[in-house]
This record gives C-alpha cells, sequence and structure tokens, in this order.
C-alpha cells in the first residue's frame, strides 16, 4: 500500500518542511491538519506547495465536533469542507464531539451528529467532498468522540450515499473491537482513509499521546491490512501518530523511521 504522512506525525514541521520530507523518502500522499494548512498561507497556497512536490492529499484533519448541536460547529465544517476541495481531497476526517459540558446523555448527542450529517452531506458533495466518520477508542467517549467503534460509524453513514459519507479505519481506535473484521467488510465502498499507528503501553497521562510507531505495541496489522483491502479500498495508508516523544524528535529521523517500519509491517511505500 501507498504511504501517507499525516502531518500530525511531525507535529514540529511546517507543511513545507513535511512535503519536502515525504519527497525525500518517496512517500506519495499527505494527510494535512488544518492549523498547518492555515499556517502555510490558506488551502489554495497550501495546494500549490504539495502540487510542487506531487503529494496527494489523502485527506484533511479535521471536521466535526457536532455532538451539541452548535451552528457555529455546522459553520466550522463548511470552512473545512471548502478548505479540502481547494485541497483536491475528496476526504474530510470527522471526529464528531463528545459530550455537551454537564451532559451524560449519549443517545442525545448521537443524535446531534446524524442531524448533523443531514444537513452536512449535500453540501459537502457539491463541493466533492466525503465526510468521513472516524470512531474513536471508547476512552475518549466523553470529550472527543460519541461514535466509538465501527459499527456506530456505518450505523450513522448508511442513511447516505457511500460517495457522500464514509468512515475511517484507524488502527489505534478500532484494533480491539471483537467486530472489526465483520464491520471492515460491511465498510466496502466507504472506507475514506486507512490510518496506522500503535498501541503502546503504559498510557500516558494524556491518552492522546499514548500512541507509537508501527511495530512498537500490539497492534496485528496484517489481518486489518488485509481486510481493508478486501473491501475494496485503494487508498494510502496515512500514518497518523501522536506521542510527545516523538515529536520531541527530529521530523527527518521520524520520516525515516515511519518509512522504514512502513516497508517492514505494510509493504512498499
Amino acid at each position: 500500500m501507498r504511504l501517507s504522512l499525516n502531518t500530525a506525525t511531525v507535529k514540529k514541521a511546517t507543511l513545507a518542511q513535511a512535503a519536502r520530507l515525504c519527497a525525500e523518502h518517496g512517500i506519495t500522499g499527505i494527510g494535512p491538519w488544518r492549523d498547518v494548512v492555515e499556517a502555510a498561507g490558506g488551502a489554495k497556497a497550501a495546494k500549490r506547495l504539495l502540487d510542487q512536490y506531487e503529494l496527494t492529499v489523502t485527506s484533511l484533519c479535521r471536521g466535526g465536533f457536532v455532538s451539541t448541536g452548535s451552528a457555529a460547529a455546522l459553520e466550522d465544517n463548511r470552512r473545512a469542507v471548502e478548505e479540502a476541495a481547494d485541497l483536491g481531497t475528496a476526504e474530510l476526517v470527522l471526529v464528531v464531539g463528545g459530550l455537551a459540558e454537564g451532559s451524560k446523555d449519549l443517545p442525545a448527542a448521537r443524535a446531534h451528529v446524524a442531524r448533523a450529517l443531514e444537513q452536512l452531506a449535500p453540501y459537502a458533495s457539491s463541493h466533492g467532498v466525503r465526510l468521513a466518520i472516524e470512531p474513536l477508542h471508547p476512552m475518549f467517549c466523553a470529550d472527543r468522540a460519541v461514535v466509538s467503534t465501527l459499527g456506530q460509524a456505518l450505523d450513522l453513514a448508511e442513511p447516505f450515499a457511500p460517495h457522500e459519507v464514509g468512515v475511517v479505519v484507524d488502527t489505534y481506535h478500532v484494533w480491539w473491537d471483537p467486530q472489526l473484521f465483520t464491520q471492515i467488510s460491511r465498510a466496502a465502498g466507504r472506507i475514506s482513509a486507512y490510518q496506522v499507528c500503535d498501541w503502546v503501553v503504559p498510557l500516558p497521562a494524556d491518552m492522546l499521546l499514548g500512541r507509537g510507531h508501527v511495530g512498537d505495541g500490539h497492534i496485528d496489522f496484517a489481518p486489518i491490512t488485509d481486510a481493508v483491502l478486501r473491501a475494496g479500498y485503494t487508498g494510502h495508508v496515512e500514518v497518523e501518530i501522536f506521542n510527545q516523544t516523538i515529536w520531541d524528535t527530529d521530523p527527518a529521523e521520524t520520516v525515516k523511521t515511519v518509512v522504514d517500519r512502513h516497508l517492514t509491517h505494510l509493504g512498499p511505500v
């Protein structure tokens, strides 16, 4: 599978630096975050930069946080759709959001997400962008994503055409799920992105940063990758790592490690 570098993996690098490192290491895809795009002068300027390195923009991170019914959140997602279109990517990753402050009502939060998709999907589709629901590990349910499993994400996606709403398979978030392979098969035609990193223990105090390089932890990548391919996914595999030690490492060294681990565990770049 072709390799893509999510810019979160080299958090301290600018978009230009990340793009140059991709080109130097034979990486053909990049998945930028919106803050990195903004720092590069906006989506149109970022596209010109990435085109110079002949990089495919595999996704834009992120939209979402629509679980409280906020009108401002919907407007921000419309802007994210426009940015994705200007970047030339068809995939806008959605981290749907957690519970509203003081709330314990999960069904209500999930209902807000469903209603937001109804409002956003037509707008995204009109821009050639698919909304890509990313389920997050249940430990993030309260504050980041009330969608915790691939099955839940697919339930939300099913009312829409596959080109309108898809799902993200991120190994860090879904590797533990006993229904994973059944749900990956069910996701055929809807897999917007395949993101990888490893699950390492012990978890740090900030659970968000408990990710490692592929091969450093407990995830068996081969069967998950095989299932994603059998489901018809033909896109890049995007490496997205949140880890303070890795962020503090020279980005060039990090990218070299990413490539080496990809060759060992996932195949040619």
